[in-house]
């Protein structure tokens, strides 16, 4: 696909969605924004609003556009596919769904996950759980995850692609808090409660999954791809770097056999292998080297060099 394509992102008004169609504007594509309202799209897009639940909705907002893409940002359950699916087939040449790496949830292997570890066509889909359960939802996002890419892969005739992000970092609207938790403690000198085992995990930084997700819309692969920087980041290396900008601070770790524990800290092992991504042509950027800047951005203390 060449410039000025017509691409449509499902979602899309924070975080990397944003900086996802800050890139495909510069790069002199037409976008339309699909959301249900409740907050403005950045300015020199189409603005479609429906609720992506109700597939009359849905159908009745998009009238007869056709998309050379769509990338849908928030798609969480095998519901929300089986409507985008019919809704969009004969509508686009490509649909690139934001997926992520808890898609992994139940697999434990020491080396990096491939994507064919979770083969899509073999998930079973059940269209009867409460997804609209909100409380249900946020227990089971890795499940909708799969279920939601197990139906698109279910019609090889439907040209889709899932990205499994990695952990996002960086940006000084980071939303998750997570980074915040951290700081918090280390800033008070609160032990930071992490498993007695606990395992590195891969990441990515919030400018380059914009990167990808750019770069994924002009390719023609589909099925699954990781998306992850080089490199394994433990819970004490996270620790370290958000430390170095609070030199009052102290990082105690609390080893924990049950209960709850840190965001990013891990009980089981985390990575995903970018190898497809990279024979693909995408370039990765490592993760260690990128880490100083992501929580200068989140913790609001960029140092200009």
């Amino acid at each position: 696909m060449g410039k000025g394509r017509e691409v449509l992102v499902i979602g899309g008004n924070r975080y990397f969605g944003k900086r996802l169609i800050a890139r495909l504007l510069a790069a002199g594509d037409r976008v339309t924004v699909l959301n249900r309202g409740s907050a403005a799209p950045p300015p020199g897009v189409v603005h479609l609003v429906a609720d992506r639940d109700d597939e009359k909705s849905l159908t009745a907002a998009l009238g007869s556009r056709t998309f050379d893409a769509v990338v849908d940002q928030v798609c969480y359950t095998p519901r929300q596919a089986e409507i985008a699916r019919r809704v969009f087939t004969g509508r686009t040449r490509r649909y690139v769904l934001t997926s992520t790496v808890e898609v992994y949830e139940y697999e434990d292997s020491i080396a990096p996950v491939r994507e064919t570890d979770v083969d899509p066509l073999g998930v079973p889909v059940d269209l009867e759980l409460p997804w609209r359960d909100p409380e249900f939802l946020e227990a089971h996002y890795g499940e909708g995850k799969r279920q939601a890419e197990a139906v698109f892969a279910a019609d090889p005739d439907f040209p889709y692609a899932a990205v499994r992000v990695a952990h996002v970092l960086g940006g000084d609207d980071d939303f998750t808090g997570r980074m915040a938790h951290y700081a918090g403690r280390i800033r008070a000198g609160e032990p930071i409660a992490v498993p007695v085992v606990n395992h590195p995990a891969t990441y990515i930084h919030v400018e380059e999954i914009a990167d990808f997700l750019f770069w994924a819309v002009g390719e023609d692969f589909t099925g699954p791809v990781n998306a992850a920087s080089h490199g394994l980041l433990t819970t004490e290396e996270l620790c370290d770097a958000i430390a170095a900008h609070l030199p009052d601070g102290r990082t105690v770790f609390r080893r924990v056999e049950v209960g709850e524990v840190s965001p990013f800290a891990f009980t089981r092992a985390y990575g995903m292998d970018n190898s497809r991504a990279t024979r693909l042509g995408f370039r990765f950027t490592r993760a260690r080297e990128w880490l100083p800047k992501a929580v200068a951005e989140t913790l609001g203390n960029v140092v200009t060099r």
